[in-house]
């Protein structure tokens, strides 16, 4: 997963830990996100690079927030949202990770994974490697195990 973010959070929000980030933080990179675009062009898009900026960098409620415009900008059904999804799965995981809720993380594990489904069969889906994200998910699934 690669992406170069243009907003760096000052802090990694965990409910309970840190404090929430104040309203509007991201509304500008959601708003890049933008329905009737292309999977193409949202694969381009700021929100979609910041996601996972923030998804490879320990921001996971960040990439959950962000990436979750491109998901409901996706068409319906399609490879692309099913992919962002899976994305979105893999943040909420980690973070429940982070939150020391190993038997959350594993089960958000298991959901990225299903979600991922048929883009196993492609090499790259919104210009990311599957494999990657398969492999990514499979670590989440493994630290979750260890931690049970």
């Amino acid at each position: 997963m690669t992406a170069g973010a243009p907003f760096h959070p000052t802090h990694a929000y965990v409910p309970g830990r840190t404090p929430r980030h104040p309203e509007g933080t991201f509304d500008a990179l959601r708003d890049t996100a933008r329905a009737g675009d292309t999977p193409d062009a949202l694969a381009q898009s700021a929100a979609f690079r910041a996601g996972l900026h923030y998804l490879d960098t320990g921001f996971y409620w960040e990439a959950h927030e962000v990436l979750e415009s491109v998901w409901m900008a996706l068409p319906y059904g399609s490879a692309e949202r099913f992919f962002v999804q899976a994305l979105i799965q893999l943040a909420n995981g980690r973070l429940k990770l982070v939150m020391e809720r190993p038997k959350a993380a594993l089960r958000l594990a298991l959901i990225a994974r299903d979600h991922l489904g048929d883009s196993l069969a492609r090499a790259r889906v919104m210009d990311q490697p599957v494999a990657t994200v398969a492999r990514a998910i499979d670590d989440l699934e493994r630290q979750a195990k260890n931690a049970i």
